[in-house]
Parts: C-alpha cells; sequence; structure tokens
C-alpha cells in the first residue's frame, strides 16, 4: 500500500518528473502482456500506481491531506497484495467507428481473460476492481482486473513452471504461451511465497 510519505510533493515532482516517468514507462514496458492485435493487459504494482497517484496530484494541485488521502484509497487497491496479479486491460481500436462496434461485440470479455500456470487450471480474472462502466450492451475500453493465485500455484511458478495468459471470449480469442520470460520475472516479483 502506497502512503503519503511515499509520494513527492508537488514541489519535489516537478523537480524529478521527467527522470521518474522515464523510470516508469521503462518499468511499464516489462509488465504489459499483448493479447492479440487489440486487447493489452498493463500489470499494475506499486511503482505504477505512484506514478498515477503523482500525475493526478499534479494534474489537480492537490497538497492538502485529505483529497490526497482520497487519491491513495482509490488506487491502493490495484496494487497485488502477494497473492495476486491486478491488471489494467485496455481494449484498443485505432478507428472510432470499429472501437465502438468491437466494444459493443466483446460485452462480457472482462470476465473471459486468463492466466493458466503450467500443470494447473486457467485463473479468470475478477473485474471487482472494475468501477462497472460495461453495460449490457457494450463492454468498457478500459477495465481493472484481478487474478487470484493460490499458494500451489505461486510455488509451481518459483520452481520455474511456463506462464500463459489469453482471452477466449466468442469474439475475440488470443493465447500467448509462453509469457515472455521479462514479464514473467515480474510477475513473479510481484507474489509472496
Amino acid at each position: 500500500m502506497l502512503t503519503h510519505d511515499q509520494l513527492y510533493s508537488l514541489e519535489q515532482y516537478a523537480r524529478v518528473r521527467p527522470e521518474f516517468r522515464a523510470k516508469v514507462m521503462a518499468h511499464k514496458k516489462s509488465r504489459q502482456l499483448q493479447l492479440g492485435d487489440h486487447v493489452t493487459l498493463l500489470f499494475e504494482d506499486a511503482l505504477t500506481m505512484q506514478y498515477q497517484v503523482q500525475e493526478m496530484l499534479r494534474l489537480e494541485r492537490m497538497f492538502e491531506p485529505e483529497p490526497i488521502q482520497e487519491e491513495l484509497d482509490v488506487y491502493n487497491p490495484l496494487i497485488p497484495d502477494g497473492s495476486n496479479w491486478k491488471a489494467t486491460m485496455m481494449i484498443e481500436y485505432t478507428d472510432i467507428a470499429e472501437r465502438q462496434r468491437m466494444l459493443a461485440e466483446l460485452t462480457g470479455i472482462e470476465d473471459r481473460v486468463w492466466m493458466q500456470i503450467a500443470g494447473h487450471e486457467r485463473v479468470y480474472a475478477i473485474a471487482d476492481e472494475d468501477l462497472d462502466r460495461a453495460t449490457d450492451e457494450k463492454t468498457s475500453a478500459v477495465h481493472f482486473l484481478r487474478f487470484e493465485l493460490t499458494p500451489v500455484m505461486i510455488a509451481a511458478l518459483r520452481r520455474g513452471a511456463d506462464l500463459s495468459g489469453g482471452v477466449d471470449h466468442p469474439r475475440y480469442s488470443a493465447v500467448v504461451s509462453p509469457v515472455p520470460p521479462k514479464v514473467h520475472g515480474e510477475l513473479l516479483r510481484d507474489l509472496k511465497g
């Protein structure tokens, strides 16, 4: 969990922002999993969430403790707690008309995204961190997902089991097997046990 004392003041952040932003962008690249041509998972952690909070504080010029705590309360649930991965899923179509059409066709996709540790069943995403932005008529272009793992799965990963990810929605299907080593290593660091 992020706390006030882990954040830069607005003045400090203005000074360190270019270097901090470059560090976070490089970090995010090693935590992205492209699922086909149009779905990307960005696996969040304390650093990616600190960046989100810092940017919100900068944008809104927040420096009072109460609004800062409100931002922390919004973003802290998106940090993995050692037994799960938390990801921002982005559905990306450059053509606006195609994007609107596909968001209508991909209703429920957030429940069909999975990760799988070799030798174990698929772990489907739970969208409980999602903000109910999807409707029966269309899905949202951005979802917040959680993948909950068992201690046995974590132990298998620590012993070197392969990791795969994918989507098995009727209108969109993709599999990445195995997950690239750099992403696999980052995800392993998020787990305790």
